[in-house]
Protein backbone atom coordinates (compact mmCIF):
# COMPACT_ATOMS: atom_id res chain seq x y z
CA UNK A 1 0.00 0.00 0.00
CA UNK A 2 1.04 3.46 -0.75
CA UNK A 3 1.92 5.18 2.49
CA UNK A 4 0.87 7.76 1.56
CA UNK A 5 -2.44 6.76 1.91
CA UNK A 6 -1.99 5.81 5.54
CA UNK A 7 -2.66 9.17 6.85
CA UNK A 8 -6.28 9.23 5.41
CA UNK A 9 -7.07 6.05 5.96
CA UNK A 10 -6.06 7.26 9.91
CA UNK A 11 -8.71 9.73 9.31
CA UNK A 12 -11.30 8.05 8.09
CA UNK A 13 -10.90 5.25 10.47
CA UNK A 14 -11.18 8.01 13.42
CA UNK A 15 -14.04 9.20 11.94
CA UNK A 16 -15.89 5.88 11.48
CA UNK A 17 -15.37 4.34 14.99
CA UNK A 18 -18.87 4.87 15.97
CA UNK A 19 -20.02 3.18 12.77
CA UNK A 20 -17.88 -0.18 13.27
CA UNK A 21 -19.61 -0.32 16.52
CA UNK A 22 -23.27 0.20 15.16
CA UNK A 23 -22.23 -1.77 12.08
CA UNK A 24 -21.02 -5.19 13.89
CA UNK A 25 -23.96 -5.46 16.13
CA UNK A 26 -26.69 -4.65 13.45
CA UNK A 27 -24.60 -6.61 10.63
CA UNK A 28 -24.10 -9.97 13.67
CA UNK A 29 -28.11 -9.50 13.88
CA UNK A 30 -28.38 -9.48 10.43
CA UNK A 31 -26.70 -12.57 9.87
CA UNK A 32 -28.07 -14.66 12.86
CA UNK A 33 -31.66 -13.48 11.13
CA UNK A 34 -30.30 -14.78 7.61
CA UNK A 35 -29.52 -17.91 9.46
CA UNK A 36 -32.75 -18.33 11.55
CA UNK A 37 -34.29 -18.26 7.39
CA UNK A 38 -32.46 -21.49 6.51
CA UNK A 39 -29.42 -19.83 4.27
CA UNK A 40 -25.93 -20.81 4.40
CA UNK A 41 -23.60 -18.11 5.84
CA UNK A 42 -22.49 -17.44 2.32
CA UNK A 43 -25.32 -15.76 1.78
CA UNK A 44 -25.34 -13.16 4.34
CA UNK A 45 -21.84 -12.10 3.25
CA UNK A 46 -22.63 -11.90 -0.51
CA UNK A 47 -25.36 -10.06 0.20
CA UNK A 48 -24.37 -7.91 2.35
CA UNK A 49 -21.03 -7.01 -0.15
CA UNK A 50 -22.86 -6.51 -3.01
CA UNK A 51 -26.47 -5.10 -1.91
CA UNK A 52 -25.26 -3.33 0.94
CA UNK A 53 -28.43 -1.41 1.45
CA UNK A 54 -29.20 -2.18 5.53
CA UNK A 55 -33.08 -2.33 6.42
CA UNK A 56 -33.62 -3.70 2.33
CA UNK A 57 -31.50 -6.64 3.32
CA UNK A 58 -33.24 -7.91 5.40
CA UNK A 59 -36.58 -7.22 4.06
CA UNK A 60 -34.49 -9.31 1.06
CA UNK A 61 -34.13 -12.25 2.79
CA UNK A 62 -38.10 -12.69 3.45
CA UNK A 63 -38.16 -11.67 -0.29
CA UNK A 64 -36.14 -14.93 -1.30
CA UNK A 65 -38.64 -16.77 0.74
CA UNK A 66 -41.60 -15.73 -0.94
CA UNK A 67 -43.26 -15.58 -4.17
CA UNK A 68 -41.47 -14.36 -7.05
CA UNK A 69 -42.16 -10.70 -8.10
CA UNK A 70 -39.64 -8.41 -9.47
CA UNK A 71 -41.96 -5.55 -9.65
CA UNK A 72 -43.04 -5.74 -6.29
CA UNK A 73 -39.18 -5.94 -4.96
CA UNK A 74 -38.28 -3.22 -7.17
CA UNK A 75 -40.84 -0.75 -5.79
CA UNK A 76 -40.58 -1.96 -1.97
CA UNK A 77 -36.73 -1.30 -2.38
CA UNK A 78 -37.52 1.85 -4.04
CA UNK A 79 -39.61 3.33 -1.39
CA UNK A 80 -37.45 2.44 1.56
CA UNK A 81 -34.06 3.89 -0.10
CA UNK A 82 -35.51 6.90 -2.07
CA UNK A 83 -33.90 9.10 0.42
CA UNK A 84 -30.32 8.18 -1.65
CA UNK A 85 -31.83 9.96 -4.64
CA UNK A 86 -31.61 13.44 -2.24
CA UNK A 87 -28.03 12.01 -0.76
CA UNK A 88 -26.75 11.77 -4.81
CA UNK A 89 -28.13 15.22 -5.66
CA UNK A 90 -26.38 16.93 -2.68
CA UNK A 91 -23.11 14.77 -3.44
CA UNK A 92 -22.91 15.67 -6.84
CA UNK A 93 -20.53 18.61 -6.82
CA UNK A 94 -18.28 16.09 -4.16
CA UNK A 95 -18.15 13.33 -6.94
CA UNK A 96 -17.22 15.38 -10.33
CA UNK A 97 -14.00 15.81 -8.45
CA UNK A 98 -13.06 12.18 -7.88
CA UNK A 99 -12.44 10.50 -10.88
CA UNK A 100 -13.37 7.11 -11.25
CA UNK A 101 -13.53 6.35 -7.53
CA UNK A 102 -17.16 8.25 -7.93
CA UNK A 103 -18.89 4.79 -9.05
CA UNK A 104 -17.77 2.56 -5.86
CA UNK A 105 -18.59 6.23 -3.47
CA UNK A 106 -22.44 6.15 -5.15
CA UNK A 107 -22.36 2.24 -5.00
CA UNK A 108 -21.39 2.62 -1.29
CA UNK A 109 -23.22 5.57 -0.56
CA UNK A 110 -25.39 4.74 2.81
CA UNK A 111 -27.04 6.54 5.85
CA UNK A 112 -23.60 6.94 7.86
CA UNK A 113 -21.42 7.36 5.30
CA UNK A 114 -23.23 9.97 3.65
CA UNK A 115 -23.29 12.30 6.68
CA UNK A 116 -19.44 11.66 7.75
CA UNK A 117 -18.54 12.66 4.22
CA UNK A 118 -20.42 15.45 3.82
CA UNK A 119 -20.12 17.12 7.40
CA UNK A 120 -16.58 15.94 7.86
CA UNK A 121 -13.95 18.79 7.96
CA UNK A 122 -10.75 16.91 6.07
CA UNK A 123 -7.43 18.81 6.66
CA UNK A 124 -5.94 20.92 3.43
CA UNK A 125 -3.21 18.18 2.90
CA UNK A 126 -5.33 15.64 2.77
CA UNK A 127 -7.11 14.26 -0.45
CA UNK A 128 -10.97 14.56 -0.26
CA UNK A 129 -11.77 12.34 -2.94
CA UNK A 130 -9.98 9.25 -1.32
CA UNK A 131 -10.75 10.09 2.43
CA UNK A 132 -14.43 9.49 1.05
CA UNK A 133 -13.22 6.50 -1.15
CA UNK A 134 -11.96 5.15 2.56
CA UNK A 135 -14.88 5.99 4.67
CA UNK A 136 -17.50 4.24 2.16
CA UNK A 137 -14.73 1.40 1.79
CA UNK A 138 -14.21 0.78 6.10
CA UNK A 139 -18.49 1.27 6.80
CA UNK A 140 -19.48 -1.48 3.69
CA UNK A 141 -16.02 -3.93 5.24
CA UNK A 142 -17.81 -3.43 8.93
CA UNK A 143 -20.73 -4.24 7.48
CA UNK A 144 -19.84 -7.34 5.60
CA UNK A 145 -17.83 -8.71 8.56
CA UNK A 146 -20.47 -8.20 10.79
CA UNK A 147 -22.90 -10.32 8.65
CA UNK A 148 -20.42 -13.04 8.26
CA UNK A 149 -19.78 -13.08 11.97
CA UNK A 150 -23.09 -13.63 12.24
CA UNK A 151 -24.10 -15.69 9.76
CA UNK A 152 -21.24 -18.15 10.88
CA UNK A 153 -21.99 -18.00 14.94
CA UNK A 154 -26.37 -18.04 14.22
CA UNK A 155 -25.68 -22.00 15.17
CA UNK A 156 -24.49 -20.74 18.30
CA UNK A 157 -25.65 -17.64 19.24
CA UNK A 158 -29.11 -16.67 19.68
CA UNK A 159 -30.39 -13.56 21.44
CA UNK A 160 -33.48 -10.97 21.21
CA UNK A 161 -32.48 -8.67 18.96
CA UNK A 162 -35.48 -6.38 19.87
CA UNK A 163 -35.00 -2.56 20.04
CA UNK A 164 -31.33 -3.10 18.83
CA UNK A 165 -31.91 -0.83 15.45
CA UNK A 166 -31.75 2.28 17.84
CA UNK A 167 -27.86 1.99 17.85
CA UNK A 168 -28.11 3.46 14.69
CA UNK A 169 -30.16 6.45 15.59
CA UNK A 170 -28.32 6.62 18.53
CA UNK A 171 -25.09 7.45 16.45
CA UNK A 172 -26.95 9.62 14.32
CA UNK A 173 -27.50 11.87 17.25
CA UNK A 174 -24.51 11.71 18.43
CA UNK A 175 -23.18 13.10 14.84
CA UNK A 176 -25.42 15.67 14.91
CA UNK A 177 -24.30 17.13 17.96
CA UNK A 178 -20.82 16.84 16.95
CA UNK A 179 -21.81 18.70 14.18
CA UNK A 180 -23.95 21.13 15.91
CA UNK A 181 -21.43 22.44 18.16
CA UNK A 182 -18.96 22.84 15.44
CA UNK A 183 -21.26 25.14 13.12
CA UNK A 184 -21.22 28.74 13.18
CA UNK A 185 -24.49 29.13 12.23
CA UNK A 186 -26.95 26.88 13.57
CA UNK A 187 -30.16 27.76 10.73
CA UNK A 188 -29.21 24.74 8.49
CA UNK A 189 -29.76 22.81 11.74
CA UNK A 190 -32.78 23.98 12.79
CA UNK A 191 -34.30 24.23 9.29
CA UNK A 192 -33.78 20.10 8.66
CA UNK A 193 -35.00 19.62 12.78
CA UNK A 194 -38.05 21.90 12.43
CA UNK A 195 -39.34 20.20 8.90
CA UNK A 196 -38.69 16.66 10.20
CA UNK A 197 -40.54 17.23 13.57
CA UNK A 198 -43.42 19.34 10.92
CA UNK A 199 -43.57 16.10 8.62
CA UNK A 200 -43.10 13.50 11.27
CA UNK A 201 -47.06 14.93 13.11
CA UNK A 202 -48.04 15.39 9.62
CA UNK A 203 -47.25 12.20 7.82
CA UNK A 204 -46.46 9.59 11.16
CA UNK A 205 -43.28 7.72 11.78
CA UNK A 206 -43.65 5.73 8.87
CA UNK A 207 -44.10 8.19 6.08
CA UNK A 208 -42.07 11.35 7.68
CA UNK A 209 -38.46 10.90 5.60
CA UNK A 210 -39.25 11.18 2.00
CA UNK A 211 -41.35 14.19 2.04
CA UNK A 212 -38.76 15.88 5.22
CA UNK A 213 -35.98 14.86 2.15
CA UNK A 214 -38.10 16.71 -0.27
CA UNK A 215 -38.94 20.01 1.67
CA UNK A 216 -35.64 20.31 2.84
CA UNK A 217 -34.29 19.93 -0.67
CA UNK A 218 -36.47 22.30 -2.22
CA UNK A 219 -35.82 24.73 0.85
CA UNK A 220 -32.57 24.45 0.51
CA UNK A 221 -32.42 25.18 -3.57
CA UNK A 222 -35.02 28.08 -3.15
CA UNK A 223 -33.50 29.69 -0.20
CA UNK A 224 -29.66 29.05 -1.52
CA UNK A 225 -28.43 32.45 -1.81
CA UNK A 226 -29.53 34.19 1.40
CA UNK A 227 -28.56 30.95 3.44
CA UNK A 228 -25.31 30.78 1.97
CA UNK A 229 -24.93 34.38 3.03
CA UNK A 230 -25.95 33.91 6.60
CA UNK A 231 -23.77 30.74 6.47
CA UNK A 232 -20.88 33.19 5.54
CA UNK A 233 -21.61 36.38 7.75
CA UNK A 234 -21.59 33.85 10.82
CA UNK A 235 -17.69 32.53 10.31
Amino acid sequence: MNHSHLPIIKLAFNHTLPILAGFTFLGVAYGIYMHSLGFAPIFASLMSAFIFAGSMEFIAGSLLLGVFSPLSAFILTLMINARHLFYGISMLEEFKRVGIKKYYLIFGMCDETFVINKTATVPSDIDKGWFMFYVTLLNHCYWVCGATLGGISGNYITFNTLGLSFVMTALFVVIFVDNWMKENNHLPSIIGLMTSLICLIMFGTKSFILPTMIIILVIFIVFKSPLEAKVRESQ
